[in-house]
C-alpha cells in the first residue's frame, strides 16, 4: 500500500478516535491522540491536551452535553508531518434563559500532526503520529428550542459581539459560565488565512504548530 494512503489512513483513526474517547469519556484512550505537548483551542477552553482531557473530564461528570460527529477528512503529509481538516458538527444541548436548546455547529478540525519516534528504556519503539496542535474552524451555526411550544429571546447585542460562525454556540456557553474566546477562525477572513499559513509552515518545517490565540 502507498505510504501515503497508509499515513491518511492512520491520521484519520485518530481523529476518530478523538471523537469517539472524548464523548464516551474514555480518558486513557483519548490521551493517546495526542503528543504529550499538543495544544487544544475551543471556544471555551485553550491550554495544553493534558488540562484540556481533566477539563473535558470534570464537564461530562459534571452533566456538560458536548456531543461531536465527523464528515470527511483532507489529509496532506510532508515527511513525518501532516495537516489534516476534518468537517465536523459540535452539537451542545443546555438551558439558555430557563428554556432547554440544542446549539449546532458545524466547522472544520484543523489538526497538526507529527509521527515521533518513542524510546521504552533503551529500545526504540516505532514512530507514533499523533496530534500536536488542534484549532477548531467554526462556519455557522443555529440554536433550536427542544419544546415546540417553548421559545427563548437572546440579547441581540451581547449575541453579536460574537463571530458569526459560533456566536449561538458562544451565546450558550456564556450563559452556563464560560469565558468564551473571541476572535477564532470561522469560513473567511485574517484569522482563518493565518491558520492555513501556520499549517503550510508546519509542513514545511517551522519549529512551532504556529501562534496560541490571544483570546
Amino acid at each position: 500500500m502507498d505510504d501515503r494512503l497508509i499515513a491518511t489512513l492512520r491520521i484519520r483513526e485518530v481523529v476518530e478516535n478523538w471523537v469517539i474517547f472524548r464523548d464516551s469519556g474514555n480518558w486513557p484512550g483519548f490521551a493517546t491522540v495526542w503528543h504529550d505537548d499538543g495544544w487544544m483551542t475551543a471556544t471555551w477552553f485553550q491550554g495544553p491536551a493534558a488540562e484540556f482531557i481533566e477539563a473535558s473530564r470534570a464537564g461530562l461528570e459534571s452533566g456538560v452535553n458536548i456531543l461531536h460527529f465527523l464528515g470527511g477528512t483532507s489529509v496532506e503529509v510532508s515527511g513525518s508531518r501532516a495537516v489534516a481538516q476534518t468537517k465536523m458538527t459540535i452539537q451542545q444541548r443546555a438551558s439558555v434563559h430557563g428554556v432547554e436548546v440544542d446549539v449546532t455547529c458545524t466547522g472544520r478540525f484543523y489538526d497538526f500532526f507529527e509521527e515521533r519516534e518513542e524510546r521504552e528504556g533503551r529500545e526504540e519503539r516505532e514512530g507514533r503520529g499523533a496530534i500536536v496542535r488542534r484549532q477548531p474552524i467554526y462556519e455557522k451555526d443555529r440554536m433550536d428550542v427542544l419544546d415546540p411550544a417553548a421559545s427563548v429571546r437572546l440579547d441581540r447585542t451581547a449575541l453579536e459581539t460574537f463571530p458569526v460562525g459560533y456566536r449561538h454556540l458562544a451565546y450558550l456557553q456564556q450563559a452556563a459560565g464560560h469565558v468564551v474566546m473571541h476572535g477564532l477562525p470561522g469560513l473567511r477572513g485574517p484569522e482563518v488565512e493565518l491558520l492555513y499559513t501556520e499549517g503550510a509552515q508546519w509542513l514545511a518545517g517551522a519549529d512551532q504548530p504556529g501562534v496560541r490565540l490571544a483570546g
